[in-house]
Formats: C-alpha cells, structure tokens, sequence
C-alpha cells in the first residue's frame, strides 16, 4: 500500500475561497445574492455538476459552459492577486512521501490544466505520477470513477491505494473506489460529513508515514 492519491483544492491547494467569491459575485450581479454556506453543497463535485444545479435553481439565463468560462476568469484574476497557495503542511507531507518511495497521484474535480498549473507552481509536480481530472471520467464524486482511473494509470489495484480527501463527495468517492481513505478536516474550511473516512487528521504533521509504510 505504498500508494497515495490527493485530492487537490482543499487538501493540496487552498483555493476554494476562489470558488466561494467568484460564484457569489456572479450570483448576486445576477440579482440573486447568496450565503458563502450555499456553496459548501458543491465542495468535491465538478463544475459542470455546480453550475447545473445554480442554472436551475436560479434560471440562469446563460449556458452552463458560459458561466464556467466565466467563473474561472475571475478564479484566474484572484489568482494573479493573491498567488497559488498551499494548504498548511501539505508541500511538505508531498515531499516526504515522496522521498519515502510512495507513488502519488492526483485525482481532482478540477480541470486537468490547473491541477498542472496548481503543482507546478506549488514546486511538486515532479512527485506526482499521475494526475486525472473528473472531466476524463464519465462520472464526477461521489462516483469513484476519478480514483479509480488515478489507479489503472499508476497500475495499482484499489485496495493498494490510500486516499487524502477532504470534502463528503470526495471521501464517499475514495471509499466507492474500494481505498484506505484519510480524511483531512481542514480547520479552516467548513466543517464536512467525513463519516466515510477510515481515519481523520486536522494536521498533516500528524500524519505517521513509517505508519503507512507498514499497512
């Protein structure tokens, strides 16, 4: 079991204040303002997932693929303000498990080209193996689809695999897939249903990488 896949915002990257401003300005200039807590529901799902739901929900006017180009635009611009920024702990965790000979992967909701853009410029992208996004796969998370392609890439079998998510639908996912999860409740994020989760830490200092060597 000398295997990890991370999950990537929230648990590598801290990006999901980008989501949270960015779709609460274009909701309330659509004239429908909302609570930071509404977007908590859409943690771990994909885009398109979201923004289908808001369409809906709102009646939305524009198409689907419109307000995510959108979204991400303003993603982007925040971005160039406040810089790419890890989660406490998390470059570190990276490198050490590297060092130690684990595999690592991403599997992510994010579009392929910000995982590699996200690593990149976090200095850790040489560590990773592989990294798939949800838009490769026919089913988002809760749906294990995104971990289990993360593991036929790096040619594990699923029971071989220990899973770092931090959202409901990502840590339902890592179990569907059939892998060791740990869920990581970030204490500054929203507090998340990780009841899936084989263990939980708030700290990746406490994570034991001798520990995991010998599952």
């Amino acid at each position: 079991m000398q295997t990890v896949i991370f999950d990537m915002d929230g648990v590598l990257v801290d990006s999901e204040y980008t989501f949270f401003k960015s779709k609460s300005d274009m909701l309330k200039e659509a004239g429908h303002p909302v609570a930071t807590s509404y977007h908590y529901q859409f943690m771990g799902t994909t885009f398109t997932y979201m923004w289908e739901q808001m369409k809906a929900e709102f009646a939305l006017p524009q198409s689907v693929e419109e307000y995510i180009a959108e979204m991400n635009q303003r993603r982007k611009a925040i971005f160039q303000e406040t810089g790419v920024r890890a989660i406490k702990g998390a470059v570190e965790l990276v490198r050490a498990l590297h060092q130690a000979n684990f595999t690592l992967a991403v599997a992510s909701a994010s579009p392929k080209n910000e995982i590699e853009q996200y690593l990149t410029e976090l200095g850790i992208i040489d560590c990773f193996s592989a990294y798939v996004s949800a838009d490769e796969v026919e089913h988002g998370k809760p749906a294990p689809d995104v971990f289990l392609e993360a593991a036929k890439r790096i040619h594990r079998k699923p029971s071989e695999c220990i899973v770092f998510e931090d959202t409901k639908n990502g840590s339902r996912a890592a179990k569907n897939a059939g892998m060791y999860t740990i869920g990581f409740a970030n204490p500054d994020y929203p507090k998340q249903d990780l009841s899936a989760a084989d263990e939980i830490v708030s700290d990746y200092q406490q994570v034991d990488i001798e520990r995991l060597l010998a599952m």
